[in-house]
């Protein structure tokens, strides 16, 4: 019988009713197993952090990933409303959307593909790598003790390479198809909720943003040489011919940074992750966006330069029109926690270290690790009432707030201290620790690596 720590309890018996109670108890050992392992997160790993080692029935816990019946989409619309209870229960909910690759080989793996290595390669340098794409959506919430945004994953999506589809005779599914399907889902489970979706230049789709624009907002790049134009002026009675989809042409972004007599306005950015503050210099306006043959997207466009000349000038668009210029570049700025959630988990949760074959179980697994990161985040907050999440730090490394290894480190500790132990009768006799847990903690130390 696990001994787990209320707070953890509180937040995953939310999905207690997804699985039978068999299932269940063997998803609470592997979750737990999966936080408290150092090493590759397989279920053998976490099988052996969890004391496990001589369990004669370890098949019962491969099956949860790659033969148990429980709703991966059930779980993500569960975890999506116990981040919004606890940490955005009000306001605009952004959200980033972004794509990653797993690195995986094997030939039993069906829908790896080849794929540009957006890690390793630059403008100049391209670099290829073989595996697994994945589409994620993630909640960018205010985390309170961390005094920063960070970007908490709910739903993430195989997205299967052409060769999958072409071997089974189907029609390949694009990032965008995915990206689409998703923010359906989201407007399904939170109907009455206003949503801003924050992208990069790769969801700059005009047959994308004209097809999301009704269930979300979009905030994503826009390009500088992009063909902007007033609104098609009103019919006039009588008029015959096509209907106009657009109206006088309008300077291109890249126009509009060069123009002399461009007027700019000064604003003050908050970095979202290392919480300094910069001066920019914005202008902006609303346009529709059209070329031939594509919808027409009505959108504000901003414009952004440093005056210091720090990096180069930037164009943005947002389908919500009346959002103030400040306001889309820094829903924009708080893209990059994207990046980071994608790095922390891979770091210290195990993404690309998992070995299942199944594809079920791989479609399972990686966006269970992904979750994870949300699960620690939110068992933190829990904690966080009434213990301070401590910080890491040295005499060369200051660090003044927590980061994702921090709150991982204070769940690990409450995992351990609530493991059972064997005390005596008499209160004045010391506590006896077993020494199965013990062998627990040295194997967990000395296998690390």
């Amino acid at each position: 019988m696990l001994t787990l720590p209320e707070e953890f309890i509180n937040v995953i018996v939310a999905f207690a009713p997804l699985f039978t109670q068999p299932v269940w108890e063997h998803a609470q050992v592997l979750l737990t197993g999966a936080i408290l392992t150092p090493r590759k997160r397989t279920v053998s790993a976490c099988l052996r952090v969890m004391g496990l080692g001589d369990e004669a029935h370890f098949q019962n816990y491969h099956r949860v990933l790659n033969r148990a019946r429980w709703s991966a989409l059930a779980a993500s619309r569960v975890l999506l409303g116990l981040i919004v209870t606890v940490l955005a229960p009000t306001g605009v909910l952004v959200c980033g959307l972004d794509d990653t690759i797993e690195r995986r080989r094997g030939e039993q793996i069906a829908a790896k593909g080849i794929y540009r290595d957006p890690v390793r390669s630059s403008d100049s340098h391209f670099v290829k790598a073989s595996g697994l794409r994945w589409l994620s959506l993630m909640a960018l919430v205010e985390i309170p003790w961390a005094e920063r945004v960070w970007a908490l994953p709910f739903l993430t999506v195989l997205c299967p390479s052409e060769r999958y589809y072409q071997e089974r005779g189907r029609r390949h599914q694009t990032l965008l198809e995915r990206g689409q399907q998703m923010l359906r889902l989201v407007r399904r489970w939170l109907p009455g909720r206003e949503v801003v979706v924050v992208a990069d230049s790769s969801f700059a789709a005009l047959d994308w943003l004209h097809a999301v624009r009704d269930w979300v907002h979009v905030v994503t790049r826009l390009r500088l040489d992009a063909a902007l134009s007033e609104p098609a002026p009103p019919r006039l009675p009588g008029q015959k011919g096509r209907p106009r989809r657009k109206g006088k042409r309008l300077p291109t972004p890249a126009a509009v940074l060069a123009d002399p007599n461009t007027v700019w306005t000064r604003i003050i950015l908050p970095r979202c992750y290392q919480r300094r503050y910069r001066a920019l210099e914005v202008t902006s306006g609303t346009a529709v966006w059209y070329h031939t043959g594509k919808p027409v997207v009505p959108i504000r466009w901003v414009v952004v330069r440093d005056p210091e000349g720090r990096f180069e000038p930037q164009a943005f668009l947002s389908t919500k029109l009346g959002a103030a210029p400040a306001q889309i570049v820094e829903w924009f700025a708080q893209r990059w926690q994207v990046e980071v959630t994608f790095a922390e988990t891979r770091a210290h949760l195990g993404v690309e270290t998992q070995r299942q074959w199944s594809d079920l179980a791989i479609a399972r697994t990686t966006p269970a690790l992904l979750a994870l990161f949300s699960i620690v985040t939110l068992t933190a907050h829990a904690m966080s009432q009434s213990t301070p999440v401590p910080v890491e730090g040295a005499a060369w490394y200051p660090k003044r707030l927590p980061t994702f290894s921090d709150a991982l480190a204070l769940v690990r500790s409450r995992l351990w201290w609530e493991a059972p132990f064997s005390t005596s009768l008499d209160s004045k006799e010391m506590e006896k620790v077993p020494s199965s847990f013990l062998k627990r903690l040295a194997d967990t130390l000395c296998f690390a690596a």
